[in-house]
């Protein structure tokens, strides 16, 4: 019987980030593709208040058989409260680009709250130029960045746009939501991957996100930055395919 595999995409995006990785692991896994709420197939289906618990927990649902989690930027955010607040469903946990804590505070490494009131205003402002903006972070590092924003383009038109209030609330909960004293609790095995390059999850971040968790592994694409899946693919599967053979 085939272990299952549920993936969450970031900000902006959709499930149909996933499609290349899925396509190369449905053979030995029962893959399922999930989107967060306000997003590709769930873009109708948003909760009263969009914070962490409430989109966390309308992702836990469509989770219909315990397996691994795999969750990118919000969607491991998304994926490490699952792991917290739905253990039953949670055998074990993979976080991508990923922080119990996206923001900057005290002496916590993180993104600067100028950056993302700046994408709050130019979100308001026009969707298409803030995607455009922030997929470019998403494939810095990368040699190939211009083919690898097509990429991402050409995936994520596959679905509408995201509602407005998805994206606005998503941004709200990367400024506020911290999981940073409740990730001990997570007992399952987990993974996190980096990359060394990633701007919105610093380098600096990982030592501390490792001391709160500190049972859990973790692998640092040098030459990546925040999508290692799309700017190294190859190395991503294989690194991917090595980390779940150990879980499972």
């Amino acid at each position: 019987m085939k272990s299952h595999l549920y993936f969450i995409h970031g900000w902006g995006m959709n499930r149909a980030v996933w499609r290349p990785i899925a396509e190369k692991l449905s053979h030995l896994y029962d893959v399922t593709l999930l989107d967060l709420p306000g997003y590709g197939e769930s873009i109708d289906n948003l909760p009263q208040t969009y914070n962490l618990d409430q989109i966390s927990q309308q992702v836990a649902q469509n989770i219909q058989q315990p397996g691994i989690i795999i969750g990118w930027s919000l969607g491991g955010l998304v994926a490490q409260n699952i792991a917290l607040k739905n253990k039953e469903k949670t055998d074990a946990l993979i976080t991508i680009a990923s922080t119990p804590c996206f923001a900057q505070k005290n002496d916590w490494q993180g993104i600067q709250a100028h950056v993302l009131t700046d994408f709050q205003q130019q979100l308001a402002e026009d969707y298409n130029k803030t995607l455009e903006r922030f997929l470019a972070i998403q494939a810095m590092g990368s040699r190939s960045a211009r083919q690898d924003i097509k990429a991402f383009k050409a995936l994520l038109l596959t679905y509408a746009p995201p509602a407005p209030a998805a994206l606005s609330g998503g941004l709200q909960i990367l400024a506020e939501a911290d999981l940073t004293d409740k990730i001990a609790e997570i007992h399952q095995p987990t993974v996190r991957l980096y990359g060394k390059l990633d701007s919105l999850v610093p380098k600096a971040a990982i030592d501390p996100i490792h001391q709160l968790q500190p049972h859990s592994d973790k692998y640092i694409f040098n030459k990546a930055s925040h999508a290692p899946f799309i700017s190294h693919p190859e190395e991503f599967l294989q690194v991917l395919s090595q980390k779940l053979s150990g879980l499972t």
